[in-house]
């Protein structure tokens, strides 16, 4: 039977999609302000990905050594390679300390120094006075902040009482007659019943989409699904060639091996026994920016120097470390080693290669977390009613490259902010419902996969892992013009086989398998947009390190990518290199 334009409604101020760390603090902070709020989450909420967040939260407190906001606000522009957008990085280090406060006071359980402040440690690219020497500036919870930072956020939205949708999946956006965002559609997993969730403010916070790549650090829940639904409705994604791939993940196995392990002292060793991050981050060494180090791991191998019957990962050591030091500091870690490679670190190295972990790209927000798209002449306006925070985001304070630590703060930064400028707009004019939503785009979508494959020969899994082997290997760490085109031609097959594609009665199979079809349309269009985005960059930045344009070129290329879906088709902006309150800082060639 086919679906027709007929679901149930319910009616809200606003909706949250998306329960992690930036949809958690969105909607206590609407919550709070007293509107009748909604949070939609695939997973239970405590299950978002935020919860994998390691490391900790960046934020100039000084409370191990003096330190500034301008510091931090430098230290981001340069770990960016000068892409990031710099009136939004000044915002986010400007707001750090107060957030951290804020999130102790949420009841975030913060290591803690012997003087009883919170405790920070040393990360990658991060410097006092402006690159003289390392900052201790990443504010931890042992080597489980994010999972700290998630369940007190959670908690604290029960407390007030927010309307949690858990384990429903948001299929599209719906707009009105006028071609407003108005609502969305959205599928309870647990049954396969649809509804409406309509409001005249939808807040996206649907994370990252690192499942687009064989090996990568992020949840299978990582589709992209906010970036999907943005393609769809006729909006841009930025910036999209930018994907940072974690310098140690579980070699083979892709999970994360925290930074906190290099900032508690951990060094990367080759075949040889040799720290070779002596050679390619002389002054810093092992706490470089982490697409330098992912590069220098990258070469050891394919130089020969790697480790293991197959030379193909390297060595993270730690065991020069006091046994209390990774006990108290690192336990996460140490668990993670012994269950996926039956090492203790503390007797024997853990086996690293670098892994895909965050997108820097997103979708294009201003610093009210407003959608902005350009108009016909190219002028950037705010899409009426829709914002994007998070990982999904790209409001650009990670420009190429995205500092450990920065992450966990762009998402409590932007959630209130964003928050705010949703309560803002309520309390000037209350929420209108516009019964007239236009469905046709999304019955349409549904009904496709009514659709009968006669050869039955695919599948929706072959496909997904069929795609993520075309992306690691077009679209890796390293890139050059003739794997990236293979790679593009090869979507085109994989774009006729997701086409063809059935999966049995779609009206009565399981809803984890409408699932699965529903992230794998986004993870396509994720794929296009990252090759289409990567070809058309002719220089190496941050994490998109081209062998055939090996410098970076300031010149033609300080500016974002905008890609439309519509015959994959790209536009540009500049980069905003003019802070409010701080000189700007010009591009320089960045050494560590």
């Amino acid at each position: 039977m086919k679906f027709t334009e007929s679901f149930p409604i319910e009616t809200f101020d606003a909706l949250v999609i998306g329960a992690g760390g930036a949809g958690m603090r969105a909607s206590l902070q609407l919550t709070e302000k007293g509107h009748k709020i909604a949070m939609i989450s695939k997973v239970f909420p405590t299950r978002s990905h935020t919860v994998a967040a390691q490391g900790g939260v960046n934020a100039a407190l000084g409370n191990v050594t003096p330190d500034k906001w301008e510091w931090h606000m430098y230290d981001t522009i340069k770990g960016s390679d000068f892409l990031g957008d710099q009136d939004a990085i000044e915002f986010m280090c400007q707001e750090a300390s107060e957030i951290v406060r804020e999130l102790e006071h949420f009841g975030v359980p913060f290591s803690r120094l012997d003087n009883g402040k919170i405790y920070q440690r040393a990360f990658g690219g991060q410097s006092l006075n402006y690159g003289e020497e390392q900052a201790y500036r990443t504010c931890a919870a042992a080597d489980r902040t994010g999972h700290a930072i998630l369940q007190s956020l959670y908690q604290q939205n029960l407390r007030l009482g927010t309307t949690f949708y858990d384990e429903y999946y948001a299929v599209d956006l719906l707009k009105n007659q006028d071609g407003d965002i108005n609502g969305v559609l959205v599928m309870n997993i647990h049954d396969g019943k649809y509804k409406i969730l309509q409001s005249p403010h939808i807040l996206l916070a649907t994370g990252g989409a690192g499942q687009v790549f064989r090996n990568n650090t992020n949840a299978s829940i990582n589709t992209g699904d906010g970036l999907g639904m943005v393609l769809r409705a006729g909006y841009p994604l930025q910036d999209m060639e930018f994907w940072q791939f974690h310098p140690t993940g579980v070699s083979g196995k892709g999970m994360l091996i925290s930074e906190a392990v290099r900032g508690e002292g951990g060094k990367l060793r080759n075949s040889l026994g040799e720290a070779f991050m002596e050679k390619y981050a002389p002054r810093v060494k092992d706490l470089a920016s982490r697409d330098v180090v992912a590069r220098a791991i990258a070469i050891e191998v394919n130089e020969g120097r790697g480790c293991g019957p197959d030379k193909d990962y390297v060595l993270l050591d730690i065991s020069h470390l006091p046994d209390e030091v990774i006990t108290k500091r690192l336990p996460g870690i140490r668990e993670i080693s012994q269950t996926f490679l039956g090492i203790d670190p503390v007797e024997e190295p853990i086996h690293v290669y670098p892994t895909c972990h965050y997108m820097m790209g997103g979708i294009p927000t201003n610093i009210a977390g407003q959608v902005i798209s350009p108009d016909q002449n190219g002028k950037q306006h705010p899409v009426k009613g829709l914002y994007a925070i998070g990982e999904c985001a790209c409001v650009s304070v990670h420009g190429a490259n995205r500092l450990g630590g920065n992450s966990l703060l762009d998402i409590v930064v932007f959630g209130r902010k964003t928050a705010l400028t949703i309560d803002e707009a309520l309390t000037s004019s209350p929420a209108q419902h516009d019964a007239t939503l236009n469905l046709t785009p999304v019955v349409k979508r549904l009904n496709r996969w009514l659709k009968q494959d006669d050869s039955k020969n695919d599948s929706i899994s072959r496909i997904k892992k069929d795609l993520q082997l075309i992306m690691e290997r077009g679209c890796g760490v390293f890139r050059d013009e003739p794997t990236m085109q293979t790679a593009l031609e090869a979507l085109e097959g994989i774009q006729a086989r997701l086409e063809k594609v059935c999966i049995s009665d779609f009206g009565n199979v399981f809803n984890l398998d409408r699932l699965a079809a529903y992230e794998l349309e986004n993870l396509v269009a994720i794929g296009y947009s990252t090759v289409v985005s990567a070809l058309a960059r002719t220089e190496s930045r941050g994490a998109h390190s081209r062998v055939d344009y090996t410098e970076r070129d300031d010149e033609n290329w300080l500016k974002h990518t905008l890609y439309f879906s519509d015959n994959h088709r790209l536009t540009f902006k500049p980069v905003n290199l003019s802070p409010k309150h701080h000189d700007s800082v010009k591009p320089v060639p960045r050494v560590y």
